[in-house]
């Protein structure tokens, strides 16, 4: 008789799930979670992320995956608790120690970010994402040597990273090493052709060795793919002031101003009239 209660409490459960298909498995939870995140609805997938391990504690992708919708709503704390219990579930779990040291990284907790992108490439020593990130850390931290170290090997592992060659060049600026910054940029736009942050660094770095048409036909390229930047404007105005073009400058400057930059607006307000 007790077999044929248990079979029964048993065929009860089954006919009742299929009578009622909004009982889910963590399994679909986490598959509309995922979907939901890749939609850019992270509140939405939050809370299948959430449903997911009410029903499977130990389910470390849940973890990792919940961690990065609450790194995109800038719930850092959060994220940074999500991507530790990942790595407490799979501590051989080399992206998420990098992308708990994003987190860190971006709380300002940089010594401890260099830590878990140490771990990160203990784990994976061909991870070129974890020596790139050590590097912007290190040069944020303006070791700037340690920094070019870290890009160093991200692209050796990868030498079709523009942007390690990118902030390699930043890098170099600090060190004024400017000829080897310019040819870091070069590379970056060999591989990157639209790549507009590069073009507005070496169009800086030019304008620093007196190189100011060269640099100018560089901030036009940059704003030719990124309209919207008030940086580029300003930095290109000065520059026809210096060759003597106040009309062009203010052109320039006026365009920086619409777009929020203060000195702009002050430069035309003193020069522009």
């Amino acid at each position: 008789m007790k077999k044929i209660f248990i079979l029964f409490l048993l065929l009860s459960t089954l006919s009742s799930q299929a009578q009622n298909p909004s009982i889910l498995s963590a399994e679909d939870y986490f598959n509309r979670a995922y979907e939901k995140q890749n939609k850019e609805d992270y509140i939405g997938a939050l809370a299948d992320y959430n449903k997911t391990l009410e029903i499977d504690p130990n389910n470390d992708d849940a973890y990792f995956n919940r961690g990065r919708s609450k790194y995109a709503l800038e719930f850092y704390y959060g994220a940074l608790a999500d991507y530790s219990k990942v790595i407490v579930l799979n501590p051989n779990n080399a992206v998420a120690y990098n992308n708990r040291g994003i987190v860190k990284d971006d709380l300002e907790y940089y010594n401890d970010a260099l830590s878990d992108y140490d771990k990160a490439t203990e784990i994976n020593p061909n991870y070129a994402t974890a020596y790139f990130n050590k590097g912007i850390t290190k040069r944020k931290l303006e070791n700037y040597n340690g920094a070019i170290a870290s890009f160093n090997m991200a692209i050796e592992i990868n030498p079709s990273y523009a942007k390690a060659y990118n902030n390699r060049a930043n890098s170099k600026n600090y060190l004024e090493d400017y000829i080897g910054a310019i040819a870091d940029y070069n590379k970056a736009i060999e591989i990157e052709p639209n790549f507009a942050n590069a073009y507005y660094n070496r169009a800086n770095t030019k304008s620093d060795l007196n190189k100011y048409n060269s640099a100018i036909a560089d901030y036009n390229k940059a704003l030719e793919l990124e309209i919207s930047d008030g940086s580029t404007y300003k930095n290109r105005g000065i520059l026809e002031e210096n060759l003597g073009n106040l009309k062009g400058a203010c052109t320039d400057w006026r365009k920086a101003a619409i777009l929020g930059d203060q000195d702009a607006a002050e430069w035309v307000e003193n020069q522009c009239n």
